[in-house]
């Protein structure tokens, strides 16, 4: 019975002691996966694990909901008080003091161990973009691409300096990296980029226009340009400024012409930018700067950005489990409901399958050389070259898929706050939904990726079948399964490619969508498998 009472007594108190967990601590499955896949390691990992997810689930936790208020967004000024450009982009307190002390973890030195990067990644993300996931995960390629096409004897003087300043940082301060590709025109077609490279004689300076710059506020940045008379697209190492330049605020001969105004990752400040005589460093063979781009730089960042939206989804399906303990209606909690917990297994599952998904990628990964790179070796092996193809496709299917997934799901959990699902300072998960969106689309949109998909497995036919591909990738699961995944990818590989724009072409590229999906799916059940049974 409810009688009349104009002073409400209800409280929240409850819901806010319950959601002050320790992201790691709290996750019992996360931690099996840890023990499963770090395996001896696990012991020592697991404490260094624990004591950096408490910054994350409580310090960085309030600091990222901080740095999301809409009066605390990024902005810029153009002009000081003495009419010289300088281009200040304004951040948050907050956000100054996570980033010094995220990146003060050096998670890209090499006394930082795989796994441990790895999860701490994950973990940074269940706090959502943050003005930080961006410029952790640009970073790692920018490192990646200076250690990978440059030889430690032979580096340029200022090369050598970006990488300790990254990589181990510098008096304490480590240095963040950016990446710079997408022209007005271009977008995901990195060869039809126009910005010009220029030798002047001492060294290389780039002039034209980047139209989404996101991390614009880093030390350093990856850029792609064309040499001067040149088609081909090369990659060069810039600073944001030169030495000495940074008290003065003035930037290596380039202007922020704007800030974008976006859906999601709004604390991230992402500009367009005009180059005229930057200076700039090579990095790699001047004719193959989309081959390291791609095999390198982006291939980084979209093994990470699966890995976020894993994290995104776990932190979104933890709330919702947690809040319908909490919340009561109709006289009990809504977790007594058939049809919410019904909504709250699907939830737990599919936040379980992503998770053990990232484990066994990043496990594949390591197993390939736990480096990306452009070419393999000359004398490497036909085993290791296959699992190294193997690797690069199965980023780019875990990338399209888990970034939809996560949408899908955030979107699910919503629902089970109800009214306040929406409420922005009531849950986190507007924000992570919001940066979901954003996630789908960084690194490619899933229709670029499907179509880089099919143009790998047709070129590398002759080597690599389909077949191979998906019992290596589902080994254990059941032949049905297998059966049937590895009829629909040969037949669907069989069409001669994905361009022509006719009706046999589009029912084919319908189907490829759906055959992504769900192979993923099956990748990622198979996982979760493994990781429950065997422990």
């Amino acid at each position: 019975m409810s009688l009349p009472n104009r002073s409400n007594p209800y409280s929240f108190q409850e819901w806010l002691e319950k959601k002050r967990v320790n992201f790691l601590a709290h996750d019992e499955f996360l931690q099996k996966c840890i023990r499963h896949y770090v395996n001896e390691g696990a012991g020592e990992l697991i404490p260094r694990l624990m004591e950096f997810a408490e910054k994350v689930s409580f310090r960085w936790d309030r600091m990222a909901a901080e740095c999301a208020r809409p009066e605390n967004r990024p902005y810029l000024i153009h002009y000081d008080a003495y009419h010289n450009r300088i281009d200040r982009v304004v951040l948050p307190q907050a956000m100054v003091e996570m980033e010094r002390e995220v990146f003060g973890h050096a998670l890209f030195s090499e006394r930082t161990g795989h796994w441990e990067r790895f999860i701490k990644m994950m973990l940074l993300n269940q706090n959502g973009e943050a003005g930080i996931g961006c410029p952790v995960v640009c970073t790692e390629g920018l490192v990646r691409a200076i250690e990978e096409l440059t030889e430690p004897g032979t580096r340029h003087p200022e090369v050598a300096r970006i990488l300790d300043h990254c990589r181990d940082g510098t008096g304490g301060e480590f240095g963040m990296g950016a990446q710079f590709l997408t022209e007005i025109h271009g977008g995901s077609d990195v060869p039809a980029n126009i910005v010009e490279a220029e030798y002047d004689g001492e060294g290389w300076r780039i002039y034209g226009t980047k139209f989404f710059c996101s991390a614009v506020h880093a030390d350093y940045f990856i850029i792609t340009a064309k040499p001067t008379g040149s088609e081909a697209v090369a990659m060069f190492l810039m600073p944001a400024w030169l030495p000495g330049n940074r008290e003065r605020e003035v930037r290596n001969s380039y202007t922020i012409d704007r800030l974008k105004w976006k859906m999601g990752t709004v604390e991230l400040p992402t500009a367009e930018l005009t180059f005229n005589g930057s200076v700039a460093y090579p990095l790699g063979d001047l004719r193959r700067g989309v081959s390291n781009v791609v095999g390198i730089v982006l291939s980084y960042s979209r093994l990470t950005v699966g890995a976020a939206c894993s994290g995104s989804i776990i932190r979104a399906v933890r709330d919702a489990l947690l809040y319908s303990g909490f919340r009561e209606a109709f006289g009990k909690k809504i977790d007594q409901f058939p049809l919410l917990v019904h909504q709250l297994r699907e939830l737990e599952a599919t936040a379980q399958r992503a998770l053990a998904g990232s484990f066994k990628l990043f496990d594949y990964f390591l197993k390939s050389g736990g480096r990306f790179t452009a070419s393999g070796p000359r004398n490497e092996s036909r085993e290791m070259k296959k699992l190294r193809f193997l690797v690069r496709e199965l980023v780019l299917f875990a990338k399209l898929y888990t970034s939809k997934v996560c949408t899908q799901t955030i979107h699910e959990a919503m629902s089970v706050f109800g009214g306040h699902g929406v409420i922005e300072d009531f849950t986190v998960l507007p924000r992570l939904y919001r940066d979901s969106n954003i996630n789908e689309l960084w690194e490619g949109p899933r229709n670029v990726l499907l179509a880089q998909i099919h143009n790998d497995f047709q070129r590398n036919s002759g080597w690599y079948s389909a077949e191979e591909f998906i019992e290596t990738c589902l080994a254990g699961a059941d032949s049905e399964t297998i059966g049937s995944l590895t009829e629909s990818m040969t037949r669907l590989l069989s069409h001669p490619d994905l361009q022509t724009l006719d009706e046999d072409t589009i029912r084919t590229a319908a189907e490829w969508d759906r055959f992504a999906d769900e192979f993923m799916r099956a990748f990622q059940e198979q996982a979760r498998r493994e990781v429950i049974c065997l422990l």
